[in-house]
């Protein structure tokens, strides 16, 4: 947990990780969707977004404008 902490750090300061941590990222990521329900249960208030079309420094934004997770509920439409 420390290292993948490490990564979002690295992150949203814009940074680059090597190939095997985005890797091993990306692995973590599925398995956390795997488990995740199509029909997600969402804690009012939420912020519903469209689609950011795997534009980072746009997530990256709207955290910032938005609050951050999971401060803030998010349901992205896309």
């Amino acid at each position: 947990e420390k290292q993948l902490e490490e990564w979002i750090a690295t992150l949203r300061e814009c940074k680059v990780l090597s190939e095997p941590n985005v890797k091993l990222l990306c692995d973590k990521a599925r398995e956390v969707l795997i488990n995740e329900s199509n029909l997600p249960q969402v804690s009012c208030p939420v912020t519903v977004c469209g689609d950011v079309h795997g534009q980072f420094y746009d997530l990256i934004e709207l955290f910032r404008i938005g609050g951050e997770a999971p401060d803030t509920n998010y349901l992205f439409m896309g």
